[in-house]
């Protein structure tokens, strides 16, 4: 019978530099990997009213408004209901909703209302994150 001798271990010097650069290297994609998440579930939701276009018409339910609506976030928003004076807008809306506005992307939407000059009107849009997005503006006064 044949006695096998074992050859010489390594050193603990290197056994220590092993040890040590496998750590550098999970720590670094763990960072990485931490650094992606980041950017992914950590975007932006931010939307402004910024323009209004009031078209008059002797019929009330010919009237309308366009707004146009800015996403300044860094991720797409759902648009889902125009509110006037936080409640739902149940006449016509175009484009029609729900509208999923991109990052940096402004839309004009065009809602019928029976609006009456002079009146100050808060106007909402309403996304899918249930947060709501208001401004002020007087009916038959345009704004940009």
């Amino acid at each position: 019978m044949k006695i096998l001798k074992c050859k010489k271990a390594l050193s603990p010097v290197v056994a220590s530099i092993i040890l040590i650069a496998v750590t550098v290297a999970v720590s670094i994609a763990v960072a990485a990997w931490m650094g992606a998440l980041t950017f992914t579930f950590m975007g932006t939701e931010q939307v402004r009213l910024t323009k209004i276009t009031w078209t008059w018409s002797g019929t009330a339910t010919l009237r309308q408004f366009k707004i146009v609506v800015n996403n300044t976030g860094t991720k797409d928003v759902t648009i889902n209901q125009i509110l006037v004076n936080y409640a739902g807008v149940t006449t016509s809306i175009a484009p029609t909703l729900p509208y999923i506005l991109k990052a940096t992307e402004n839309k004009e939407f065009t809602v019928y209302y029976p609006y009456t000059n002079g009146t100050n009107y808060d106007i909402s849009v309403a996304t899918s994150s249930n947060y709501k997005y208001t401004n002020t503006f007087q009916g038959g006064t345009n704004s940009g």
